[in-house]
């Protein structure tokens, strides 16, 4: 079996490398397991001689089995299995409401600066749209239970928000957990949802990419910021579905996964193709791997994965911890003021890595005590992720039948090339560090949220 992460660290709080899980010969494990034809009860019944069915979603003719490992092969080679694999493993109470509804008047912070969506100050927005009428998936950790005092509350689609748990060996099944969703402990679906949304700090509003579009919690990590690959399908076939079932009315709907793995997952390979063809727009994050390459499911074609940019203003002057809003970025279509980030995953052969965006040193929502609010810098593709997912909201918007291939076309397409280089930046520690970085690491560019409207019809 295989882990699956949330691609960001709390940088300058904690860093902790997670092993890669074995399983050893005899363990009973969880099986994904993909029919190339309608699942069946006398299907069912067979695959049933190999193991325990624990759930089927027929949306995508998948099937949770638990099995010994050793039946792995002889489960491949049914007639009917189109694939099976190890359920790979996936990592990234109410209070008193936030009393403005959307923070579109509210602070710029140096990562909305950098994809032009505001300039340096209060009430700023740089481009005409902000979301409304489009709804962001979030499939994460969920939201703490203090989140109406960072998001309006109006901003958080409840009737929808959802949490799914369960998977791999030892529980084999995927369940729905009602009301889970807001009481996460991990904070880092709330760090990505105020990436999208904006957030209050203390009372002072900051900006968000798209400030005025509904998020849907969905959550599929768990408490520690890790979880399963059949989780994650759930996720996305609940997405989808709501899309298919007319719930939303007309609405475009994105979905962003700040998760990953090293391997793509059958099950998670039909989910993402099925949401897609319901015209669900996926972003995923490409992975912290560096040069180990991109994770999944950011690396599938289908999928717009984003890397993770810096700017070279991080930390200026010496002593000054409030740069991240209070230095202007004098011109954010210079090239030479960015950067990749050593962490960011390097697209290898096969894998798709499509645009970069920030995702070095990015300030939100992150509590360390259970209760007590509190903010932190972030680093990561996870970071990177919603950013993007906020741009993909704000040309749906202007164009609700955008499709997921004309998204990805386009964000590419105005993408601002940032050519293979080195740069030197500033730390919080005092020292300098150097960047650099090939061709492999930035795919088409830097994403900016206006020219990405104006190619937008």
């Amino acid at each position: 079996m295989k882990r699956i992460m949330t691609f960001a660290v709390v940088l300058a709080v904690l860093f902790a490398a997670l092993p890669l899980t074995t399983v050893s010969a005899g363990r009973t494990i969880g099986v994904n397991v993909l029919f190339n034809t309608e699942v069946t009860a006398n299907l069912l019944a067979d695959l049933g001689r190999y193991g325990r069915v624990r759930d089927v979603v027929y949306e995508i003719r998948a099937v949770t089995l638990q099995a010994k490992e050793e039946n792995l092969p002889a489960i491949r080679a049914l007639p009917y299995v189109a694939a099976a694999n190890p359920d790979a493993e996936r990592k990234g109470a109410p209070v008193d409401t936030v009393l403005v509804d959307n923070f579109a008047n509210g602070l710029s912070t140096w990562d909305l600066d950098a994809i032009n969506v505001t300039d340096f100050g209060f009430n700023n927005r740089q481009v005409a749209y902000d979301g409304t009428g489009v709804y962001v998936a979030v499939l994460d950790t969920g939201l703490l239970d203090s989140w109406r005092q960072y998001f309006p509350q109006e901003r958080i689609a409840t009737q929808y928000a959802i949490s799914f748990g369960g998977g791999g060996g030892e529980m084999g099944f995927v369940s729905s957990q009602p009301n889970k969703w807001e009481h996460d402990q991990n904070s880092h679906g709330t760090h990505v949802t105020s990436t999208i949304l904006g957030y209050s700090l203390r009372g002072t509003p900051v900006n968000g990419v798209a400030p005025m579009a509904t998020i849907i919690p969905v959550k599929v990590l768990n408490q520690n910021g890790s979880g399963w690959s059949s989780v994650v399908a759930r996720g996305i076939t609940y997405v989808a579905d709501l899309k298919k079932d007319g719930a939303l009315g007309d609405a475009p709907v994105v979905i962003n996964m700040s998760l990953g793995g090293p391997e793509l997952d059958a099950m998670e390979k039909a989910a993402i193709d099925y949401a897609v063809s319901q015209g669900v727009i996926i972003v995923a994050s490409a992975g912290n791997e560096g040069t180990a390459g991109m994770g999944y499911p950011g690396a599938y074609e289908p999928v717009i994965s984003v890397a993770a940019s810096g700017w070279i203003g991080e930390w200026y002057p010496a002593g000054n911890r409030n740069w991240w809003w209070n230095v202007d970025d004098p011109e954010p279509n210079n090239v030479n003021l960015y950067y990749i980030t050593d962490f960011s995953s390097r697209q290898l052969p096969g894998q798709d890595l499509d645009v970069a965006a920030p995702g070095s040193w990015v300030v939100g929502p992150y509590q360390v005590n259970s209760g007590q609010l509190s903010y932190y810098f972030l680093g990561g593709t996870s970071m990177a992720s919603p950013h993007v997912a906020g741009i993909v909201a704000l040309m749906a918007q202007k164009y609700p039948a955008l499709t997921p291939a004309q998204a990805e076309t386009i964000l590419t397409g105005s993408a601002i090339l940032l050519p293979p280089g080195c740069r030197t930046v500033n730390t919080p520690y005092g020292y300098a560090q150097q960047f650099c970085w090939g061709a492999d690491a930035t795919g088409a560019g830097l994403a900016t949220a206006d020219a990405a409207l104006a190619a937008t019809p």
